[in-house]
C-alpha cells in the first residue's frame, strides 16, 4: 500500500525490522511534531512523506534521534 498517505507504526515497525512499541513512540513523537507545526494528525499513524524525510533524510529531514 505505497499509495496511501499515511503509513501505519506496524508498517514502520516491519520495514525497519524494530518493535512495534518503538515505532508507536517513533509515529507519536513525529506527530507531536507535526501537531506544533500546525498540522492535523491521525493516532497511530504519520504522513508518508513525513515518515520518510525523517527516516531517509528526503527533502532535507532531520533523522530520527530516538533509534
Amino acid at each position: 500500500m505505497k499509495n496511501t498517505v499515511f503509513i501505519r507504526a506496524e508498517e514502520i515497525a516491519e520495514e525497519l525490522v524494530i518493535s512495534k512499541a518503538l515505532a508507536y513512540r517513533m509515529v507519536h513523537d513525529w506527530n507531536e511534531e507535526l501537531k506544533k507545526k500546525g498540522y492535523t494528525t491521525v493516532r497511530g499513524r504519520v504522513s508518508r512523506k513525513y515518515y520518510e524525510e525523517q527516516i531517509y533524510g528526503m527533502s532535507g529531514g532531520e533523522q530520527y534521534a530516538g533509534v
